[in-house]
């Protein structure tokens, strides 16, 4: 019996991957478990677990394929199991040739026994029930999957089984809208010096998808302008009292805290978008925008409204050291319910950000700049910070992202309300 071994999803944004390395050959023994490819995503370089026992049968791509669609046959597993119809011979007690069978009667056919599964596939079976990608459909759409008899290897659930509605792919993607608004690639002017860069899994998907969500999704923008000192003055006062050799607060980790709060304050913000409902969150998953190499992703620090200043600073920390390193999981930037974009670092006045598909809102944070201001009545110099906010308007009115917009300033320029 063969097994298929598919492109896994391993994000929920990837529609295809590249196999970037095998670690078995063919005729290789695995079990349930063992590392057998690194696989590119759209998101990080992730391991690939064989989900069943046996032997490499075949491989169908080499090292460094791309575009390799979720879903394909990338390689066959043989379960090692002997043909039914083909039973092995029983020795007799001497060992003696067996004298040729007497021509027997005719009789009606038997009905075939059900072939017995051995200990350890039963024990498999046991383990493996429903794929990955099947479970976090199910996870998302709140399916059951106590009633489903799956039809994959041993039982397994999945997709299919799942019995989803068939959805118009032009419809899904806005094919319809884009076809008449396709780009047309010219190659570049032959009189100018230039060197070819292939696109990356994750630089293809970061194309597509803030296209998708420009034509797809109505953006509309507000911008607040928030004096900073107070906040800036605090934050050095937190970092003197933690001592020489400890981390210290950031200024994002302040603004990841205070845009919580702001969403819980304005919970019409904390929203997503579909065809027939509007999903209201009643928890604030932060993604972060962290530049990598060859693009960014979007680690997510969880129930961010009930964590500390210190306790975002942390996770945020580990969180952007794992993706340069390429240790992300898909747990780690699953999700989310909306995004943070700080450019402030780099000296950047301002960022007008794109929606990051399917959230509907994103805050761009530029560099704190010292400028004349009101201060007690008179003009002086004060730290100002532009920060402006992306919203989906088929979820969010211009009032509902102005309160937000109101909210979050309000914490900013009184930062110990965001510690309180």
């Amino acid at each position: 019996m063969s097994i298929e071994i598919k492109m896994p999803a391993l994000s929920p944004t990837m529609e295809k991957g590249t196999l970037a390395k095998w670690l078995i050959a063919e005729g290789d023994t695995v079990r349930s478990g063992d590392i057998i490819a690194e696989i590119e995503t759209d998101k990080a370089t992730m391991e690939f677990e064989a989900a069943d026992d046996g032997c490499i049968a075949k491989l169908f791509y080499a090292d460094g394929s791309d575009d390799i669609p979720v879903g394909a046959v990338i390689a066959l597993i043989s379960a090692g199991e002997e043909e039914e119809d083909s039973p092995p011979p029983v020795a007799s007690a001497t060992d003696a040739p067996p004298a040729p069978p007497a021509p027997e009667p005719a009789m009606p056919p038997a009905p075939v026994p059900a072939p017995v599964i051995d200990a350890p596939r039963a024990r498999l079976a046991d383990k493996v029930k429903v794929s990955p990608l099947a479970a976090r459909i199910a996870d998302a759409k709140g399916i059951d999957l106590a009633p489903i008899a799956g039809t994959g290897p041993y039982g397994r659930i999945v997709k299919a089984d799942l019995r989803l509605p068939e959805a118009s792919p032009a419809l899904v993607r806005g094919e319809a809208v884009l076809a008449a608004a396709v780009p047309v690639e010219l190659p570049p002017p032959a009189d100018i010096p230039y060197r070819t860069i292939a696109n990356s899994t994750m630089r293809r998907t970061i194309a597509r998808r803030l296209t998708e969500s420009k034509q797809s999704a109505p953006h509309f923008y507000l911008t607040a302008r928030c004096r900073l000192d107070a906040l800036l003055a605090l934050r050095a006062e937190l970092n003197a009292a933690r001592g020489e050799g400890a981390s210290k607060l950031s200024v994002n980790d302040f603004l990841v805290k205070a845009m919580a709060l702001a969403m819980i304050a304005e919970p019409g913000v904390n929203v997503r978008f579909s065809t027939d409902a509007t999903y209201w969150f009643e928890r604030v998953d932060l993604s972060i925008a962290v530049a990598i190499e060859g693009g960014l992703v979007t680690p997510v620090i969880r129930d961010a409204g009930v964590l500390s200043v210190s306790a975002i600073a942390a996770q945020a920390r580990e969180l952007a050291e794992r993706a340069r390193g390429g240790m992300l999981t898909p747990q780690d930037y699953a999700g989310g319910t909306a995004s943070l974009s700080n450019l402030g670092m780099f000296g950047i006045d301002a960022i007008v950000p794109v929606l990051n598909p399917p959230q509907a809102l994103i805050l761009g944070v530029g560099a704190g700049i010292e400028q004349p201001w009101k201060v007690d009545g008179g003009i002086a110099l004060a730290t100002i910070m532009d920060v402006t906010a992306s919203f989906d308007h088929r979820a969010i009115d211009g009032a509902t992202g102005a309160r937000f917009m109101a909210a979050l300033r309000g914490l900013i320029e009184n930062p110990l309300r965001i510690l309180a």
